[in-house]
């Protein structure tokens, strides 16, 4: 029988070290930035909205951003920030959603040269990351990454996608990957105190700092909530919506949230499911769940309202990060039920802006939502929490810390000592 580890002490964004950003904003004015990335504008998910954010932010603060990242033949599914550079790329074996770089190839390399960078960032650790690393170091150019993917737990999902992948050895490749490459970079950029003890673990240790993600709480909003969505989504009036929103992938902990519904649903517990985003997974996840409402991608403008008019937030995922969609759906004043991971464990307030469950144990997850959706008195006081802890998640301070970390590659004697990532970030937390 499982049992749910502790919970750590989440974030607190008004108290942990972090670099003073008062006047460091526009020193980046002039500077130009190549940013390398896996994945930019053929996908929306956390990660490409994350950084496409951050370009406007950079280019709103005068500097010049290049980037460098595949596309598709596809439509993009959004329209994207900044000038981008598309470089070859073939679809991953078994997931032609995502794509893998070949490499900046020699016209690329020309336009890298003459755009000649102040700073490259890496975004992706992948054969194109590898290649702008040595790039940057033949040019004695400051190299730093953002951390984006949690490898150890993507990995175990691989071999359901083609048979050729072998999880212990792509998770022994990819740390010793790791190892040889982010100490080749000046600071790596971390979401969460949880992925820098991972990576400690993992014997990467040097220049980590904190930058966790933000959220716009006027766009995600409770007063975006809609009855009349609701109706045209075919939710009655009484009906307590449990809504999960992302990628159809089943590394999302997919399964997890199919056998957590039929579970409520074995109970006789009334409610409503709903699953917001398309992907890989839709089919077979469609024929386990029949009574599950199925929106499909929704329009980014549209989404707030989705979250909204839903009533408790259920994300099973174990690979995240962060967390950005529950880190919307509180700032939408839902509760939360999340794995006990890295990523959710840095946003949810164990009982009290939601709760943590044991990863991949739907039964402890079913007992949880279970909980919220027998008292309307509970969501309301932990979605008016979440709401309120959403808030100090703010997009500004965010990406004027990244603003403030680019500063200290650049001037480092500033105050750039201050800004390493502790043992325990999280004030209160045991060391």
């Amino acid at each position: 029988m499982h049992r749910t580890a502790p919970s750590k002490t989440p974030l607190d964004l008004g108290t942990m070290t972090r670099p003073d950003i008062t006047g460091n904003a526009g020193s980046i004015a002039g500077r130009h930035i190549a940013l390398f990335a896996g994945a930019y504008n053929h996908i929306s998910d956390g990660v490409t909205l994350t950084l496409n954010r951050l370009v406007s932010y950079l280019e709103g603060q005068g500097a010049d951003v290049l980037i460098f990242a595949p596309t598709s033949k596809e439509p993009p599914p959004f329209k994207h920030a900044g000038t981008l550079v598309s470089v070859p790329s073939v679809p991953w074996p078994g997931r032609s959603d995502y794509r893998l770089s070949l490499g900046l190839p020699r016209k690329g390399r020309t336009r890298l040269e003459a755009f000649a960078p102040d700073l490259v960032h890496i975004a992706s650790p992948d054969y194109l990351g590898a290649q702008a690393l040595q790039w940057a170091g033949t040019h004695k150019i400051p190299v730093v990454a953002s951390f984006h993917t949690h490898f150890s737990a993507y990995l175990k999902y691989f071999p359901s996608y083609h048979r050729f992948y072998r999880i212990d050895l792509l998770e022994t490749t990819a740390w010793r990957y790791g190892r040889w490459f982010y100490p080749k970079c000046q600071h790596i950029y971390v979401p969460s105190e949880s992925i820098a003890d991972e990576l400690r673990a993992r014997g990467i240790s040097n220049g980590l700092r904190l930058w966790p993600r933000g959220v716009d709480p006027e766009q995600f909003n409770p007063a975006r909530r809609s009855a009349t969505w609701r109706s045209t989504a075919g939710i009655q009036d009484h009906e307590v919506v449990v809504t999960y929103v992302g990628r159809l992938v089943w590394e999302k902990g997919l399964a997890v949230f199919a056998d957590t519904i039929r579970g409520l649903e074995a109970r006789g517990i009334s409610h409503r499911s709903m699953i917001v985003g398309d992907g890989p997974a839709y089919k077979r996840l469609a024929e386990r769940l029949p009574n599950t409402i199925f929106t499909g991608t929704i329009a980014r403008d549209h989404l707030p309202t989705a979250y909204a008019s839903s009533d408790v937030f259920l994300f099973p995922s174990d690979t995240e990060t962060f967390g950005n969609v529950t880190l919307e759906a509180m700032a939408s004043g839902l509760p939360a039920v999340c794995a006990n991971a890295a990523g959710s464990d840095a946003l949810v307030v164990e009982g009290d802006t939601g709760f943590l469950a044991t990863p991949g144990d739907s039964s402890d997850f079913v007992e949880k939502v279970a909980r919220l959706l027998s008292s309307p008195m509970l969501r309301q006081t932990m979605g008016s929490r979440a709401r309120a802890r959403a808030l100090l998640f703010d997009w500004d301070q965010v990406m004027a810390r990244m603003a403030a970390f680019y500063h200290d590659i650049w001037h480092p004697q500033h105050n750039g000592a201050g800004h390493a990532v502790p043992k325990r970030i999280a004030a209160g937390a045991a060391a």
